[in-house]
């Protein structure tokens, strides 16, 4: 049993899908997953494990931000032998053209956080990015769905509430797409333990013209991102 998930051995699918909202990952265990049974409730950052499909599946919330994420990532992958995790988050645009209930899923990972400077102890510049498999599997699960799905880069930031949107207008400048706070670690951890990963997030808010997505209207868009999800990791 692990420190944080505390599940028994067994308990957890080698397949997760990762929310970061502990009460967003019991709406997807309940919602899609056949037969789900709760293995966690440590700190109420619930996990789940069930069926899609006829294939083992689980839910596991990771909490806000990469330090966060990056503990539930590492306890999955090195102590319950997880092999594919999906993030399905919400995400703010800096670009244009991406919009609000776009999914958005991520190539790649540039990150203002130092997480990734102290674990390469300042020598390396690494560049995370996600499981080409799970990236080609979720496009064509869009299509096959009608969806549309937006590919690229984006950054995970360690800043919620900034002074300044500068990092996020020099990001847009150079292409990515859009913010969020945990796919840097994760696909850095996935890298370590040999395992895939994919982040992909649902357009929540603009950052630049202040717009949000009404509350009521989250669920709803965010099942098209689960459903992509789900698909992609059953091919």
């Amino acid at each position: 049993m692990s420190n944080h998930i505390g599940a028994k051995p067994g308990e957890i699918a080698e397949t997760v899908l990762m929310p970061g909202d502990p009460l967003r990952a019991k709406w997807i265990a309940e919602t899609f997953l056949d037969d789900a049974v709760c293995y966690s409730t440590v700190r109420n950052m619930f996990g789940f494990t069930g069926s899609y499909q006829g294939h083992r599946v689980s839910i596991q919330g990771s909490g806000m931000g990469m330090p966060s994420a990056s503990i539930y990532t590492h306890e999955l992958l090195a102590e319950y032998g997880v092999k594919t995790v999906v993030r399905v988050g919400s995400a703010g645009s800096i670009q244009d053209d991406v919009n609000l209930r776009d999914v958005v899923a991520g190539i790649g990972a540039a990150t203002d956080s130092s997480m990734n400077v102290n674990r390469f102890a300042g020598q390396l510049s690494y560049a995370p990015v996600a499981d080409y498999g799970l990236l080609s599997a979720s496009v064509a699960v869009a299509a096959e769905k009608g969806a549309a799905i937006r590919v690229g880069q984006i950054l995970s930031s360690d800043v919620f509430y900034g002074d300044s949107l500068d990092t996020y207008k020099k990001a847009a400048e150079y292409g990515c797409l859009a913010v969020e706070m945990e796919a840097a670690a994760l696909y850095t951890l996935a890298a370590k333990f040999k395992a895939r990963a994919l982040t992909l997030v649902t357009i929540s808010d603009h950052i630049f013209r202040e717009e949000a997505m009404p509350a009521q209207e989250r669920e709803r868009t965010f099942a098209d991102m689960v459903e992509i999800a789900l698909g992609a990791v059953i091919r």
